[in-house]
């Protein structure tokens, strides 16, 4: 058993220990390891909960739609041919008996229940009233929407697998449903620093934790959620608690801790736990000093372990390079979302690396990007200007580059 404090040497699944990944094989590492966790159980969410889960069962209609024979626009409900005697009105959600009779009508309001034996409804503007008589022209079943015709009852509306999306939502509502079963990684959020502050102004030495307020959109962007984040001082001892505090979540984001400094323990800790670590460092800028672990090894599996630099900008691009791509596979999302471009044409000038992966803060414009500057690691201030990144390879010359599109 090593002393308390000693950092050890975890076990490594890339080589020796250190050895930085380029950064494709870094996304992909990230990917395969989301497709072999899989998407973890699902939950029975309330729908106001589950937007933005994965439907782990078939969506299936509790109800017909329509409900009933309901009238598609204000007028008049009749039955035969007319001339018709108008017998009486009838209002979305007001309950009725009324069977209509040939040459009678009703009058009503659009949703509104129509009575047996209503042939079609008569719009106002194509309608000529006098007292209880009316007149017109109408084709048979034309204005009424009947029962099932859009859905029946017990029909499949969305396989499993699709992404719930507000129109999901009120999909699910409209047939009757209250709550779903969904797939959302549950993510917890170890952020570490001594000097970060949460609030206020910082006093000399301290800055605040810009990490912290990214992480729950940065988890819901990859279909998880973000169940909670608890700020712990530096130190070996206070890290491998906070890993080893568990409350079953699928992944554990750590911020900070992960280079190679004296208050830098993420490697440590994951030795003391066990863990198998899959990325120590890719070959990117900013965001290098990045790790991908797996607790409790192939043996006994745990919690994927995700550690992004202290940085706040190098953060975000080691979150985008492997957090959303696990969180996206372990629930089969699609890595670049419909109707977004996944390669452009750069415009303006932009430093390459001539080993590493750089990414640029760029605004996308139709197929081109143009560089928007201010690409610090400790900075945010360039993505929060910027719609993606751009991904420029080592010694890249011109040409179309990758886009990675920044949560929304």
């Amino acid at each position: 058993m090593r002393r308390h404090g000693d950092p050890g040497t975890a076990r490594t699944g890339n080589g020796r220990h250190g050895a930085a990944l380029p950064w494709p094989v870094a996304r992909e590492t990230a990917r395969s390891l989301g497709r072999r966790c899989g998407p973890g159980e699902p939950r029975w969410e309330p729908l106001a909960d589950a937007l933005g889960g994965v439907l782990a069962e078939d969506l299936r209609a509790r109800i017909a739609a329509p409900a009933y024979d309901a009238a598609a626009m204000d007028g008049y409900a009749v039955c035969g041919a007319g001339p018709w005697t108008v017998r009486g009105r009838v209002l979305a959600g007001q309950p009725h008996g009324i069977v209509l009779s040939a040459g009678q009508a009703v009058e009503v309001a659009t949703g509104a229940r129509v009575p047996e034996r209503t042939d079609a409804v008569l719009p106002y503007e194509q309608a000529r009233r006098d007292a209880d008589t009316l007149t017109g022209t109408v084709r048979p079943g034309r204005h009424v929407r009947r029962r099932g015709e859009e859905t029946a009852e017990g029909a499949t509306v969305l396989p499993a697998g699709t992404v719930v999306t507000p129109a999901v939502l009120g999909l699910a509502a409209s047939l009757a449903h209250d709550r779903l079963p969904v797939h959302r990684p549950r993510v917890r959020a170890v952020v570490s620093g001594d000097e970060l502050v949460r609030t206020g102004v910082p006093g000399p030495g301290a800055v605040r934790d810009a990490i912290g307020p990214v992480l729950p959109g940065l988890v819901a962007a990859g279909g998880g959620v973000l169940t909670s984040l608890r700020c712990i001082p530096d130190g070996f001892g206070a890290l491998v608690s906070a890993l080893a505090d568990g409350d079953g979540e699928s992944v554990v984001v750590v911020c900070g801790a992960s280079s190679a400094g004296p208050a830098d323990h993420l490697r440590g800790a994951l030795a003391e736990l066990g863990a198998e670590v899959l990325v120590d460092g890719v070959r990117c800028r900013p965001g290098h000093p990045q790790l991908l672990a797996r607790l409790g090894g192939a043996q006994r599996p745990g919690p994927v372990v995700v550690g992004l630099p202290g940085n706040p900008g190098a953060a975000l691009v080691a979150g985008l390079t492997l957090l959303l791509p696990l969180l996206r596979a372990m629930t089969g999302r699609a890595e670049v979302e419909p109707g977004r471009t996944a390669r452009c044409r750069l415009d303006g000038q932009v430093s390459v690396h001539e080993h590493d992966t750089r990414l640029v803060a760029v605004r996308v414009v139709g197929d081109r990007a143009r560089p928007v500057g201010h690409d610090r690691p400790a900075s945010l201030r360039g993505a929060a200007a910027a719609d993606a990144l751009a991904v420029l390879p080592p010694g890249w010359t011109g040409g179309d580059v990758e886009v990675l599109w920044l949560p929304g």
